[in-house]
C-alpha cells in the first residue's frame, strides 16, 4: 500500500471550496444477521468503544458476541427498518441536504455531506470525495451533542488516520460538542411543548424522562465528561420547560455486558416510576439528534412495554429532532459559527444571481 492516497487532478481555474461533514455512529446495511455482524465487528473492535485488553476482548468478541448477538439484533433492526432503509441513515442524509439549503439561504456557499463512523458511507471515503470536489476547508460536525471518547474522539481518530495518508491536507475544524447550545436546547423544549399541546399539560403524577445513551461507569471515573454534559443538557431543558427537579429524570440506556454503567438505568427507572404510582411518562432522548434503533426499538417499543407491565398507564415517546425546522436552524447556526473567517459568504446583494439561486435551492430542499 502506498504511504499516501493519490491526489486528485489539480485545475488552476477552480477556486478552493468549503464543506461541512455531518457524522453519526453508523448502521448496518440491512436488517440481516450477516450485515449486523459486519457492522458490530467494526464497531466493537474500536478500542475507544471497549477499553479492555485487546487479546481478552478479541476472544470474547469473536468467540461469543459475534456468534450470538447479530441474529437477535437483526430482528430488532427489522422492527424499525423503513422502505427507504435504516432510520438513522435516512434522517442523517435528509439533515445533510437540508443543512446545505439552510446555509445557502443564509448566504453561505458550502458543500454538505454525511458519513458514518462505522459502516457506509465511511469517513475516509467521504473526506476523499470532498477533497476531490475541491474542498480545502472541511468542518467536521459529529452529531453527538454530548462529548465522549467513545463517540466524538473516535470520530476524530478516523479523521487523523485519513490525514496521515493525505499529501495535500485540507484545513480542518472540528465541533467538539454542543450540549448547551441555545438553539439545540430551544428545539428540544419546543418539541416537548408541542407534545404537551396535543396530549394535555401533565399533572403531578408525571415524569419527563430524559434518556441518554449509556457508557461504562469507569469512563466517568477516568475523566470522560459525557455524564456531566448529559446532566447539563437535562438541567437546561428542564429550566426551559419550567420543570421542577421532581418532574424530570435523567437516565441512561443501552447497557451492554455485566459491568456497572452510568446510572440510573432507563429500564429500571421506568419500572420504578410505575411501581411508585407515576401514571404517565413522556420519554425524550436528547442525545440522539436522529431516530435510530436505540430510540425507536429500545425506548418506543421495549421501554413502553416495561413501563406498562410495571403498572404505568400512559407512555409517550417523543421523536428525536430529526428534520425539525428549529433544529435545522440551530444546526446551521452551529456550523456557521465554526466556519467564521472562512470565505464562505457570497455577495450580500439581495439581487445577486448566485444568492437568488442558493435561496431557491434552500427553499426547495426545505419543502
Amino acid at each position: 500500500m502506498p504511504p499516501y492516497l493519490p491526489e486528485p487532478a489539480y485545475r488552476h481555474d477552480t477556486s478552493a471550496g468549503s464543506a461541512v461533514l455531518l457524522i453519526n455512529l453508523g448502521t448496518p446495511a440491512a436488517p440481516t444477521a450477516a450485515a449486523v455482524r459486519r457492522y458490530l465487528k467494526e464497531f466493537l473492535s474500536d478500542p475507544r468503544v471497549v477499553e479492555i485488553p485487546r487479546a481478552v476482548w478479541w476472544l470474547i468478541l469473536n468467540g461469543i458476541i459475534l456468534n450470538i448477538r447479530p441474529r437477535r439484533s437483526a430482528g430488532k433492526y427489522a422492527a424499525v427498518w423503513t422502505a427507504e432503509g435504516s432510520p438513522l441513515r435516512v434522517h442523517v442524509e435528509r439533515q445533510a441536504k437540508l443543512l446545505r439549503g439552510f446555509l445557502g439561504q443564509a448566504g453561505h456557499r458550502v458543500l454538505v455531506d454525511f458519513a458514518m463512523r462505522y459502516g457506509e458511507p465511511s469517513i475516509p471515503a467521504t473526506l476523499s470525495r470532498l477533497k476531490a470536489e475541491g474542498c480545502t476547508r472541511i468542518l467536521m460536525l459529529p452529531l453527538y451533542p454530548q462529548y465522549s471518547a467513545s463517540t466524538t474522539a473516535s470520530t476524530f481518530d478516523a479523521l487523523g488516520a485519513w490525514l496521515q495518508r493525505v499529501r495535500n491536507q485540507p484545513e480542518v475544524r472540528m465541533v467538539r460538542s454542543f450540549a448547551d447550545h441555545p438553539g439545540y436546547i430551544a428545539a428540544l423544549a419546543a418539541s416537548v411543548r408541542e407534545h404537551w399541546a396535543s396530549h394535555a399539560r401533565p399533572d403531578r403524577s408525571y415524569r419527563l424522562v430524559m434518556s441518554f445513551h449509556g457508557l461504562p461507569r469507569y469512563t466517568l471515573d477516568k475523566g470522560d465528561p459525557y455524564h456531566c454534559e448529559c446532566h447539563k443538557t437535562g438541567r437546561l431543558l428542564a429550566e426551559a420547560l419550567g420543570l421542577g427537579q421532581e418532574q424530570y429524570q435523567v437516565c441512561f440506556q443501552s447497557r451492554f455486558g455485566r459491568a456497572e454503567w452510568l446510572q440510573p438505568y432507563t429500564a429500571a427507572t421506568l419500572q420504578a416510576l410505575a411501581t411508585q404510582g407515576v401514571q404517565r411518562v413522556d420519554v425524550i432522548c436528547p442525545g440522539f439528534p436522529a431516530d435510530c434503533l436505540e430510540t425507536l426499538e429500545e425506548i418506543a417499543i421495549e421501554g413502553k412495554r416495561e413501563f406498562m407491565q410495571a403498572g404505568g398507564r400512559e407512555f409517550h415517546y417523543l421523536f428525536c429532532l430529526n428534520e425539525r425546522d428549529d433544529w435545522m436552524h440551530a444546526l446551521a447556526d452551529l456550523a456557521a459559527s465554526h466556519m467564521q473567517g472562512w470565505p464562505t459568504r457570497i455577495s450580500p446583494d439581495p439581487a445577486s444571481r448566485e444568492l437568488r439561486a442558493l435561496r431557491a435551492r434552500a427553499l426547495g430542499a426545505s419543502s
